[in-house]
């Protein structure tokens, strides 16, 4: 009898040794999948730092430098703005739109004209943001001077990932800016670097029928909503070939309630009427916010 308990002691404390080594072997697994979080919470990695009071967040996607600023509270859906090239000009649009929850992000293609190289950068880093960080599906993009190629070139390859467009002087034809082949002074060693980030020729370019101001049609169709600001005595990268020449290029019926202009009559004078102070910004983020809250048919839960 005795010898029988003591067996059975025995085989019970085998049972919870193998179950405990076991339970503790299997615990790594499962906190590693825990941490995959498609939902978007798993950390950031990378330098940290602030812009504007809120916390910027530093990483690279295939060597191109990236940040993300953080909202202290997020919105549903995780709504965002992809900011192209100077991200730091006009920025009272973007410091209202965190207040109100969204994420503003920033990809490093300033030299590579919205070629397709710069798409290529762009739909990973798109994929990384919306998959690994569970942001909204469709994002409101904002471009200012050569940053008007990057994101009308991402939203003509992806219309259906783009809530609206807010674009600041963009250049819409590069052959205006850096081209520099109409009545803008344009720029040869940016058009030399923007004609090897395409990989033409100088003739090739100026048959290319690619640029945004070719296929506005396009987001016009895909009913964007679009908003530009720019300024009448604008030297650098002139309303008549870039926003004007591009708007007129759209259908009647779709050009009254999705393409509007906030112009600004001069610009300043050592800026060649490129620069100026905005003046209703609050008119960008009401547009920015009533197109972008609503509009994310896949939105997922914080």
């Amino acid at each position: 009898m005795k010898e029988s308990s003591m067996k059975s002691q025995f085989s019970f404390f085998r049972i919870f040794f193998i179950s405990f080594i076991g339970l503790h072997l299997c615990q790594p697994a499962f906190e590693a999948s825990a941490s995959t979080n498609p939902a978007g919470k798993s950390e950031w990695s990378g330098r940290q730092d602030t812009w504007h009071g809120f916390q910027r967040n530093h990483f690279q996607i295939e060597g191109r430098k990236c940040y993300v600023v953080i909202p202290e509270k997020v919105a549903p859906g995780k709504p965002w703005v992809w900011r192209a090239r100077f991200p730091d000009f006009h920025y009272e649009m973007d410091v209202e739109l965190l207040k109100q929850g969204f994420h503003i992000a920033y990809l490093d293609v300033a030299d590579l004209f919205g070629s397709p190289q710069a798409i290529s950068y762009g739909n990973k880093f798109y994929d990384d943001l919306t998959k690994q960080h569970g942001f909204q599906t469709k994002v409101a993009l904002e471009g200012v001077s050569r940053g008007g190629l990057f994101i009308y070139n991402w939203a003509l390859a992806n219309p259906e990932k783009v809530s609206c467009i807010y674009a600041d002087t963009p250049v819409c034809d590069f052959k205006s800016w850096p081209g520099g082949k109409g009545t803008s002074a344009g720029s040869e060693s940016r058009w030399q670097a923007c004609l090897k980030a395409y990989g033409i020729t100088e003739a090739e370019a100026l048959n290319y029928k690619l640029n945004p101001v070719d296929r506005i049609q396009i987001i016009a169709e895909a009913r964007i909503p679009v908003l530009h600001i720019i300024s009448e005595n604008d030297q650098v990268v002139p309303p008549a070939e870039n926003t004007r020449l591009m708007f007129s290029r759209i259908p009647e019926q779709f050009r009254k309630d999705n393409f509007k202009i906030i112009s600004v009559k001069t610009g300043t004078e050592k800026s060649k009427g490129h620069h100026f102070t905005h003046p209703h910004p609050e008119q960008v983020v009401t547009f920015i916010r009533q197109n972008t809250l609503q509009k994310d048919a896949n939105q997922r839960p914080n």
